[in-house]
């Protein structure tokens, strides 16, 4: 209800005739509001109670009771209007109760010529009620739904409602733009009829049934770029993908074309995707001459694992090209209708869009809604009423559209645009339409929906439905339609017989602007020694005092003062813990101008409270960001963000965040290893495979806690065989560092080279804590750099008779058991970067232990069937490699202390030639 009658909104008929005659009794006995309620109900009456027998009331207080039942009507019709509209091109709507019948308002066809002060408003004064109806009917119940009033911004629901109101949410455009919505629709049209008959059989995944998609995103980028946008970015599926690059995105209808002739790209080395998974990127000019640039994101088949990629790469944007300005760029997300009701990552990118470190100014959400999810009616794909039902978890408004109303649905995206802009936040549009052909041109749709394909067979298309109403209103000749078609299939043979001239596909370059500099990974750089990444210990030093200096005026919590002053003890005595090498890493990055995003659960103090990078005051909502105040002008930003509990969403937003610039330093840290499998899909589809398939880059780091310290099965580990599976061709790298020092030098290296790969650490939890684990300030300083691969350092090969090669915390379980057994007959070798593996320092160090009876042993604490065990079997063939570790299991680990403990003495009792009743069985 507007501001008008808000004071009506829980008022009863009855509690209005009584305050009706106390206001004919005494004006002033009421409120404001109610005198000039009544008052303005007193003038209508006079002027137009005795102008027809139907309105003369029964009594003053009888039509004074009915204004509220008019009120009624009037918001029910905004509430519940888009259940009764002439949305489904192709099906008859469902029936929902109560309807909007007058008599279940308690009003009557008697009423119909009565005048109601209500009608003030929706604008039309007092009104008549068959004026009120016919408003109200065509403004919420034709070929737009609005869903808008469940919003809790008063200001936002004001806004929408003047808007929807205002013109009956009827389009009235010029002849000049009709026009340009039907060459859009000939365009859509033309272009999948020419596919579908050069390219008989091949999959394309039609756009067919709902080519208004084409004159929307027109639509969509012509009023963003007068509203101020400046750049968009685009995430869709398979579906209509191809006739987005050609007409909106204006990628050569030659290459499309090329790429369904199955042509092999000129780069060898690119393995390349399906031609429906493909990006692109275009510069193009509006008709107002504004130049805007779009992206469409390449995306697997994995329905709408896209969408956190797309709102990552939109705020990296915003935060680094357009100054954390919202209003320049704007993310287009295009769902199918089964996706957006059953993808869980949809639920998790849409809780991040108003979060302080994940929004991104607000998504056109546009559903391309066909009805049906492969062969599922869409009744068997959700128990919601709508696909787009997610949208109320925001307070988001929806416009459900009739996709075979062109005109309706431009001016739907029109006025989503606009609220987007005036208000950043998200927007839905629900294009109701059907799918011509089965899931792709191959499939028989009607083995499964054999009536509703009955009627699509017989459905005009978009293009045909539109032309025909044009030519009724004279907007348009008779001849128009031909005329466009023959001069596009024309444009469009010219296209295909160049494209048959070409003998290998040309790549649009991604790896330009701010990509420029930066080449493709060799095998040639992870042969030898990494690059130098230290630091003067000078300079570390100041860094290391900066970052323990609270202000006074901060109330930080006693334990983090007493913290810092530790860790600057840990400084003075030459210790420095993993929390310390992982802070003097960053902030020598930032002091160098590299800019640092780290975001997961629990990151700004960390999991298990070791890191400490924001504090917070005990007395006010404040924080201290010591990282940020490292010099005063002459640094880049740290930012870490909490995030939501998700990990699919968000390691997908990090990945797009991190493929816009190779500068950006994008970390993400799973709240413990065993969690990131929840984020798998990314990993398997974009992280290891994007630069092979999509040629997009990343420099992403991800971090992982890992370690067999007793907490179970789910708080053990990180899987490490997983991503060692899918490591090849240099694609990523694979550590599992041991010292802070070198967990420094490998954050620091990700952007000393001249290339970007995705980082993988598998960091500690003991660890962060454990005395031995520290380094020396010379091991940061100049001249250092990472080691692949570390010796023992105290080791006499002349007296070594056992080799124990390992990777990660158990180092340090094998060092306490040598040190304790004094036993200077057997080394510890530690491979701190698995992949890509360091094969000649791996051969320098066989060579230096080779000598007749000395025995390899791989050392793990996970089951065999697990950790790194059978891809180092793989990789390591120059020397007989036994392995010590914990027997197979389903499981990764017990969840019984004892039987962990039991287990790690088995280990070492292997390991060291120990003889112990107690020891539970291994590697058997």
């Amino acid at each position: 209800m507007s501001d008008h009658f808000s004071f009506l909104s829980n008022a009863t008929p009855e509690y209005i005739d009584n305050v009706y005659r106390a206001w004919q009794q005494d004006p002033e006995s009421v409120g404001p509001e109610w005198r000039s309620f009544f008052s303005g109900f007193e003038f209508a009456l006079a002027k137009y109670g005795d102008s027809t027998e139907s309105s003369a009331p029964a009594g003053n207080d009888t039509v004074a009771s009915k204004e509220i039942l008019v009120l009624n009507l009037i918001n029910d019709y905004r509430k519940r209007g888009h259940l009764f509209t002439k949305t489904n091109p192709v099906r008859e709507r469902r029936k929902y109760t109560p309807n909007l019948d007058l008599a279940n308002y308690q009003l009557s066809d008697a009423d119909l010529d009565t005048v109601f002060q209500a009608g003030k408003e929706v604008g039309l004064g007092p009104a008549k009620l068959r004026d009120i109806l016919d408003m109200l009917k065509q403004t919420y119940c034709q070929a737009i739904g609005s869903e808008y009033v469940y919003v809790r911004k008063p200001e936002m629901v004001a806004w929408l409602q003047q808007k929807i109101e205002q013109n009956r949410n009827t389009p009235n455009f010029s002849i000049e733009k009709k026009r340009h919505i039907l060459a859009k629709l000939n365009e859509a049209v033309i272009f999948e009829k020419f596919l579908g008959t050069k390219f008989v059989g091949q999959k394309r995944f039609s756009l067919e049934g709902a080519e208004t998609l084409i004159p929307a995103l027109d639509a969509v980028i012509e009023k963003g770029a007068d509203l101020g946008i400046a750049e968009f970015i685009i995430g869709m599926a398979h579906r209509g993908r191809l006739n987005v690059l050609a007409n909106t995105l204006k990628k050569e209808y030659d290459e499309i074309f090329s790429e369904f002739e199955g042509k092999e790209y000129a780069e060898g080395v690119f393995q390349g995707d399906v031609k429906y998974h493909l990006g692109f990127s275009a510069d193009i000019e509006t008709s107002s001459n504004r130049k805007v640039h779009l992206s469409l994101m390449p995306n697997p088949s994995h329905l709408e694992a896209v969408d956190p990629v797309v709102q990552g790469a939109a705020r990296a944007k915003i935060d680094r090209k357009y100054n954390s300005d919202f209003s320049k760029l704007a993310p287009i997300l295009i769902h199918g209708d089964a996706a957006i009701a059953a993808q869980g990552v949809v639920y998790e990118v849409i809780q991040m869009s108003l979060l302080p470190g994940y929004k991104a100014g607000g998504t056109i959400h546009l559903v391309i809604n066909n009805q049906v999810g492969f062969t599922t009616n869409y009744i068997d794909g959700r128990s919601s009423t709508y696909c787009t039902d997610i949208a109320k978890v925001t307070q988001s408004p929806v416009f459900h559209v009739n996709g075979d109303d062109a005109e309706a649905v431009v001016y739907a995206i029109e006025l989503a645009m606009e609220f987007r802009q005036q208000f950043n936040r998200d927007v839905f549009i629900d294009l109701l339409s059907y799918r011509r052909h089965g899931h792709n041109e191959a499939d028989e749709p009607a083995f499964t929906q054999p009536l509703l394909y009955k009627t699509i067979k017989k459905h005009k298309d978009p293009r045909q439905i539109y032309f025909d109403r044009l030519l009724n209103s004279g907007d348009v000749e008779a001849n128009m339609a031909k005329e466009l078609e023959l001069e596009f299939k024309k444009k469009l043979q010219a296209e295909l017989e160049e494209s048959r001239a070409k003998d290998k596909l040309e790549f649009a370059p991604y790896l330009k602007d701010t990509w420029s500099g930066i080449r493709r990974v060799s095998n040639e750089d992870f042969e030898g020694l990494s690059p130098v990444t230290g630091v003067s210990s000078k300079k570390l030093a100041a860094i290391g005092k900066k970052l323990h200096d609270i202000p006074e005026t901060f109330k930080a919590h006693k334990k983090i003062r007493k913290l810092f002053g530790d860790r600057l003890t840990f400084l003075d005595e030459d210790r420095l813990d993993w929390a310390l090498g992982e802070l003097l890493a960053y902030g020598s990055l930032l002091l160098e101008g590299y800019p640092i995003r780290l975001s997961g659960q629990d990151v700004r103090r960390g999991t298990f409270s070791h890191r400490h990078a924001v504090i917070v005051s005990e007395d006010a909502e404040q924080d201290y960001i010591p990282l940020n105040h490292l010099a005063e002008d002459q640094q880049a930003e740290f930012v870490a963000y909490n995030s939501l509990l998700s990990e699919y969403g968000v390691l997908g937003f990090e990945y797009g965040y991190s493929i816009t610039n190779p500068n950006n330093i994008v970390i993400w840290e799973a709240q413990f290893g065993d969690f990131a499998n929840g984020a798998q899909i990314m990993m398997d589809q974009y992280i290891s495979a994007g630069e092979t398939k999509w040629q997009r880059m990343t420099g992403l780091i991800q971090l992982l806690p890992h370690g067999y310290e007793g907490q179970g099965p789910e708080h053990s580990s990180a899987r490490i065989e997983r991503y060692l599976d899918l490591c090849a061709r240099k694609n990523m790298q694979v550590l599992n560092c041991t010292t802070p020092a070198n967990f420094f030098h490998a954050i620091r290296r990700q952007v000393h080279r001249e290339f970007r790969i995705p980082l993988v650490v598998f960091t500690p939890k003991k660890l962060l804590r454990y005395p031995g684990c520290v380094s020396p300030l010379s091991d940061f300083g100049e001249g250092t750099r990472f080691q692949e691969v570390i010796d023992d350092p105290v080791a006499d090969p002349s007296k070594v008779k056992k080799v124990l090669v390992c990777t990660g915390k158990i180092y340090y379980d094998l060092l306490e058991e040598k040190q304790k057994s004094n036993r200077d007959d057997v080394a510890i070798v530690r491979i701190e970067q698995l992949y890509p593996l360091p094969v000649d320092q791996l051969r320098a160090l066989i060579k230096r232990y080779k000598k007749a009876g000395v025995t390899w042993n791989w050392v793990q604490e996970e089951p065999r069937n697990m950790g790194a065990w059978n891809y180092v079997l793989r990789v390591i063939t120059e020397i007989d490699l036994k392995v010590i570790c914990r027997k197979p299991s389903p499981s990764p680990a017990s969840g019984y202390y004892k039987q962990h403990a039991a287990e790690l003495e088995a280990i070492l009792d292997e390991a060291f030639d120990r003889v112990s009743e107690k020891a539970a069985p291994v590697t058997k």
